[in-house]
This record gives structure tokens, C-alpha cells and sequence, in this order.
């Protein structure tokens, strides 16, 4: 994206017509609606009557995703597999892999569960999963015998962003695989598979790419280069879908191989339509937006009395959390006064995107007041 063409943050924000009566920073958990989106349904459901089996235009609903987040992430075409979410993702890495020469796998207690309970289900298989608890203890536990190095790129309780790339090259170095979750950054922060040099990367849409639930993306960078085939599919992994033949099982040569059964088309039609929007933004200038929003919520909640955990802005992610006695009791009180926020552990998750502003934490601050004392 050319930083000169990217819109301001208050045209963008104009796209999003919700916020004109609510305030949303729950963005890590799932995106604001936008203009966008709405319109994208109703063009689903108009080409549902107009088309009576309009097949051909859900296939080219998937289709065209697959070419924008291949775009968005500086991926080819043919490494992008469209999946429902970052479990299937990952379970369809795991199940091509094989775990009896080199059977460990080193991730971290930072990793999301989706994905981190992949990895534990692979035990039976021979697989031995080691945690990391701080990013310099990956190089300490990656040795001869891993099979795969997974890393967050930004946790989703802390917002802390690990050093994937420098994690990859050692994880390379030992001749292990490396499996990137973007989930977090993807959409507030610019996100490149070849810098981050990573051989499997997932991210969804229902989050900072600002489309629904349903719907996420694996990419692999080698896809007809791994051990096994992949132990769930359906007849979009096939060579030739439409050939419909139930005796023959061949895997496509591309990253469609781990694909699986129809996907969520009303997810595909809102994922095109969010990442439209993404991909007119300049990603640095989003990163560079939301850390000032970080900041600057950090520093007025720390003002009135709140704790805060946010990290140093160059290890931040998009959000910064608000620790509570009671996350979820707080999260639905802000939700009755138009705030919606994200409770997780003993954090509220306050996110930011593009779309918001200054006055969004001036809202925030004057609903919360400062706390009361014990």
C-alpha cells in the first residue's frame, strides 16, 4: 500500500457507522461492523435470489480471499489454504508432520489454547511439547531433536510481541519447521511471511481484519513438501473438486491440499470486504496509530488511579489490559454504558484499531471514573 494513498484515521473511521453511537475496543476479539460488511451480506443474500444456485459466485468468494490475504502477507496464491480457523489450521500441520526422528515441539505458555492444545494432542503420535516461559528460552530448548517451533507473534493476554523472526532463524538453524499464529497482529501491524521467514503461518478474520467468524487462512510455505498428507480433508483438497469421484484421493499440489469441506460462505463475502479495508491502510501507519492510542490510555487510566499492564510500545501489540477483580462483571458493565471491551484472565483487554480515536478513551476513562477506594 502506498502510504500517500492510505486514508486518514477519521476518513476510515467513517466506515464504520457503529461508532457514531458505541464505543469498541474488543477488536482482539472481534472487529467493529462496518458499512462494508453490511453491504457485503446483503450482496450474498441478493446473489442467493438473483442466481438461484449461485455456486460460481460463492467459489469466487473464496477464491478472491485467498488472493487478498496472499496479498496482505506477501504470500503466493498457491501457499494459502482456507480453513474455518486457526485449530484446523494448525491440526492440519500437525497431522502432515511426523514426530519419530525428531519428536519435540517448543512453544510457549504465551500461545493461544486453539493452538496449543494441537500441539498436546499430538503426544500419542510421539510428539513432546516443551514450553518456553520468556521468548530468550526458546533458543535454549530448540536442539537436534525438534520437529517444530511454534510462536505467537503477538500473545493474546499481554499483547506481547515475541521476536519471531529472530526465533525462526535459530529454530531454522537447528533444522526444526517454524509455525507463526497472527491472529493478533494480522490487520494492526504489517505481517510478511518471507521476512518473518516462517514455514506456517494462520491468522482469521473475525478480529483486526474486520470480518465475521468462520473463516481463517494457513499458509505453507513448501505445500507439497511434507512428510504426510494431512489426516483431515474433504473435497476441496482434491486435484480436481468437481470430479467427484469417491474412490480417488489426491491432494492438490498446492496449500488447497489441507482444505477441507465448503467453507463459511457468508464469512468469505464479510472476509473480502474487511480485507479491502485492511488492504488500503498503510500497515505502518496503523501499527504507529494504535500504539499512540495504547499510550495514551495507559497513561490517563494509570492517571485516575487504574492499574495497567502494557508492555514497552516496541514489544505492544494492539492492546493493553486493565486489571480487575472481576473482568467479566466489569467488561458487561462498560457494555451498559456502550464500551465494548474484552474480558480475559484477570485482565480487561482494551483494543485498538484504525478506526479509533482519542475520544474513544475519553469515553472509556469517564465510564470507568477513578476506582473506588478499599
Amino acid at each position: 500500500m502506498n502510504p500517500d494513498l492510505s486514508p486518514a484515521p477519521d476518513a476510515f473511521r467513517k466506515r464504520f457507522p457503529v461508532l457514531e453511537r458505541r464505543v469498541h475496543l474488543a477488536g482482539c476479539s472481534l472487529g467493529a461492523r462496518s458499512a462494508d460488511l453490511d453491504t457485503a451480506l446483503a450482496r450474498m443474500l441478493d446473489d442467493m435470489a438473483d442466481g438461484g444456485a449461485p455456486w460460481a459466485l460463492f467459489e469466487e468468494q473464496v477464491r478472491l480471499a485467498r488472493v487478498q490475504f496472499a496479498a496482505l502477507v506477501g504470500a503466493r496464491t498457491d501457499q494459502i489454504a482456507v480453513v474455518p480457523n486457526a485449530s484446523v489450521g494448525a491440526y492440519q500441520v500437525a497431522s502432515a508432520l511426523e514426530w519419530t526422528a525428531r519428536p519435540k515441539v517448543v512453544t510457549t505458555t504465551l500461545e493461544f489454547p486453539s493452538v496449543a492444545h494441537v500441539w498436546l494432542a499430538q503426544r500419542p503420535r510421539g510428539a513432546e511439547v516443551v514450553h518456553a516461559e520468556q521468548a530468550e528460552e526458546y533458543a535454549e530448548l530448540t536442539d537436534e531433536r525438534t520437529r517444530l517451533v511454534s510462536v505467537p507473534l503477538i500473545g493474546y493476554q499481554d499483547a506481547d510481541r515475541l521476536p519471531a523472526e529472530r526465533i525462526a532463524r535459530a529454530a531454522h538453524d537447528a533444522g526444526a519447521d517454524v509455525f507463526v499464529d497472527a491472529y493478533q497482529a494480522v490487520g494492526v501491524a504489517p505481517v510478511d511471511v518471507r521476512r518473518l521467514e516462517c514455514d506456517y503461518l494462520v491468522a482469521g478474520t473475525a478480529k483486526y481484519l474486520l470480518g465475521l467468524p468462520g473463516l481463517a487462512f494457513l499458509y505453507v510455505r513448501e505445500p507439497g513438501g511434507m512428510p504426510r498428507e494431512p489426516r483431515l480433508t474433504g473435497w476441496f483438497g482434491r486435484v480436481d473438486p468437481f470430479a467427484f469421484d469417491p474412490r480417488r484421493l489426491d491432494f492438490a499440489p498446492t496449500a488447497a491440499r489441507f482444505e477441507t469441506g465448503t467453507p463459511a460462505i457468508p464469512a468469505c463475502y464479510a472476509a473480502n470486504a474487511g480485507l479491502r479495508l485492511i488492504r488500503s491502510l498503510d500497515p505502518n501507519a496503523v501499527r504507529a496509530h494504535v500504539h499512540d492510542l495504547t499510550d495514551l490510555a495507559g497513561d490517563r487510566l494509570t492517571a485516575l488511579g487504574h492499574r495497567v499492564r502494557a508492555l514497552p510500545r516496541e514489544r505492544r501489540g494492539a492492546h493493553i489490559g486493565l486489571l480487575a477483580a472481576d473482568p467479566p462483571a466489569l467488561a458487561a458493565r462498560l457494555a451498559d454504558r456502550g464500551i465494548a471491551v474484552s474480558p480475559r484472565g484477570d485482565v480487561v483487554r482494551l483494543s485498538f484499531h484504525y478506526y479509533n480515536n482519542a475520544d474513544d478513551v475519553a469515553a472509556l476513562c469517564a465510564a470507568l471514573g477513578a476506582p473506588k477506594q478499599r
